[in-house]
């Protein structure tokens, strides 16, 4: 079924290949020019500049992943053993390794289970925490047009509103946390900040929400038996592999159509099929069997209508990550550092408020702490897996 469906995707989307080459030259010639008429050196300084962010942070965290794709082909291979499978393909990287294991947790269960999964936190981010619990701030469950996954908005002057979808299972009691963390970053931000400068860019946007995935994560890892353990890190290595490694693969795969178009080259469909292709052999390794179907998955990537935005999914990822470790190792003086992260909403220029929680993403140094992490849960899931056969 799965390779049915992804035959059937990508051989569409192979038919209108000419058609989406032109349309995302179009695209890339559109903000080249603006970018020129700007006097910016390139449509990427342009673009990350809205932000104050410099264009060293890309190209670092392109370099830092690069340095680390080992760690991506030792986990495809061990992926492919754990399926049990001759030949792994792409369609084959989204089974769940183990099923069955997240048990049916209610709401008011998931509820505690965040609030003492978050205790690294301190009890004043706690106390807001369960008002929010406890107030209403959050619309809980499916209903009759309403939207489907999860959502939170901070209103300035009142409190941040969350939606969920939520399901009695581990990924809702994740997306509580998840949402509770924009939320809290919603409040502080506003409480501490005026109204012009209380909401925070979307290169922060991820790393409240993520800290509060991890934490939950560590949490959760203390209480599983075996099976959900091999459930839990698998969670975490796919969270890293789909928002790092994929993302930085997205955001080098732009890198690369905008230097075509600079140097004054078109983009051919047959072309970016060929960069595609090589594209994943690289960052998957010799384990991942890549189908000539795979060629054409670049047509149907909409972000690259946005320019030079998927790089900041992995940034906000690799500083989450950065936080959570050091909460846990360093306790109130790491969090003391966090909340001023919290707090600064966009007061500042991004980067410079993720120095404020002990994040500096002009150096590889973040980078290298999450990517430690990737390969210390690797190692603990392989020995895990070796001690259920």
């Amino acid at each position: 079924l799965r390779k049915s469906a992804f035959e059937n995707l990508y051989h569409t989307y192979g038919s209108f290949g000419n058609t989406i080459a032109a349309v995302l030259a179009s695209q890339v010639k559109q903000l080249q020019f603006f970018a020129q008429a700007r006097k910016y050196g390139s449509a990427m300084e342009a673009s990350l500049d809205v932000t104050n962010v410099p264009t060293s942070v890309y190209t670092n965290l392109i370099e830092a992943v690069h340095k680390n794709l080992d760690k991506m082909y030792r986990y495809v291979d061990l992926r492919k053993k754990l399926l049990g499978v001759d030949e792994l393909h792409m369609y084959d990287l989204y089974c769940p390794l183990i099923e069955g294991v997240s048990g049916r947790t209610p709401i008011d269960e998931a509820k505690k289970t965040v609030y003492d999964a978050l205790a690294p936190l301190g009890e004043d981010y706690r106390k807001v925490l369960q008002q929010g619990f406890d107030n209403r701030w959050i619309d809980v469950y499916e209903n009759a047009g309403k939207r489907s996954g999860a959502y939170s908005w901070g209103v300035y002057g009142v409190h941040p509103f969350v939606l969920l979808n939520y399901q009695p299972r581990y990924n809702s009691i994740s997306t509580i946390a998840h949402e509770m963390g924009h939320a809290m970053h919603s409040y502080f931000s506003s409480q501490a900040q005026s109204y012009v400068n209380s909401e925070y860019t979307i290169f922060c946007a991820e790393v409240a929400s993520t800290t509060n995935e991890n934490l939950l994560l560590e949490h959760t890892l203390k209480h599983a038996m075996a099976e959900q353990k091999i459930y839990l890190l698998n969670q975490f290595l796919e969270a890293v592999r789909t928002t790092v490694y994929r993302q930085v693969q997205f955001a080098e795969f732009e890198r690369y159509i905008h230097g075509e178009i600079t140097a004054g080259r078109s983009l051919q469909a047959e072309k970016l099929e060929e960069y595609w292709l090589q594209s994943n052999r690289d960052y998957y390794g010799p384990a991942l069997t890549v189908d000539k179907e795979l060629a054409s998955e670049w047509s149907r990537i909409p972000h690259f209508y946005t320019a030079f935005y998927v790089y900041q999914y992995a940034t906000g990822i690799t500083a989450a990550v950065s936080i959570a470790n050091s909460i846990l190792k360093h306790g109130d003086k790491a969090f003391y550092n966090y909340k001023k992260f919290l707090s600064a909403g966009g007061s500042m220029p991004p980067v410079e408020i993720l120095k404020l929680a002990g994040v500096d993403l002009t150096t590889e140094q973040p980078f290298n702490v999450a990517m430690r992490e990737f390969r210390d849960t690797l190692n603990s899931l392989k020995a895990l897996y070796n001690e259920e056969k």
